[in-house]
């Protein structure tokens, strides 16, 4: 099959096609009329299928990766030249590289809205007894536990400042 090029897409290769009685691209759940011959969505050749990991850069690395540990029960899946990887109980997992410096002050919902990283959020089962957990190991929640459209967040820091928030939601997102 010869890969298109479509304008705009910085060379990112896709297929198109026009076949009968599939699903439309702006009408996924509706199947085409019989005999009707709408286009497929276009779809990479590469297959992308989701975010491996993020990174956070970390002053002490080590020091980092044990937190998310002791406190958010990941564990340390791989190390390499100071880098640590930590995996989540649902498989999501945290590269923690090694850093030039530190942040001058701890994340806060403040400056929640400036550009890059801004948090991390950890799905919970029981809400009330994760925060009292983080509590128990010492962990200083940012403001007070509050509900939003039906969702239950907590916001805290890692031990390096980083804002992270719990989060119990009511319905998961498609």
């Amino acid at each position: 099959m010869a890969l298109k090029m479509r304008p705009g897409t910085r060379g990112m290769p896709f297929s198109a096609e026009l076949v009968p009685n599939r699903m439309t691209r702006h009408s996924p759940t509706r199947p085409v009329s019989n005999n009707a011959f709408h286009p497929v969505a276009l779809q990479s050749l590469f297959m992308f299928t989701g975010i491996e990991h993020l990174a956070i850069a970390s002053p002490n690395p080590e020091r980092l990766a044990q937190w998310y540990v002791d406190h958010l029960g990941f564990h340390i899946n791989y190390t390499y030249a100071g880098n640590y990887f930590v995996r989540a109980a649902d498989g999501a997992m945290i590269e923690i590289i090694p850093a030039d410096n530190s942040l001058s002050t701890p994340q806060v919902l403040a400056n929640n809205k400036d550009a890059g990283f801004r948090h991390l959020a950890i799905n919970v089962d029981d809400f009330d007894a994760g925060v009292a957990y983080l509590r128990e190991k010492g962990v200083h929640m940012v403001g007070e536990p509050f509900e939003t459209q039906g969702n239950r967040l907590a916001f805290f820091n890692d031990v390096d400042g980083n804002l992270i928030h719990l989060i119990k939601r009511p319905t998961p997102l498609p």
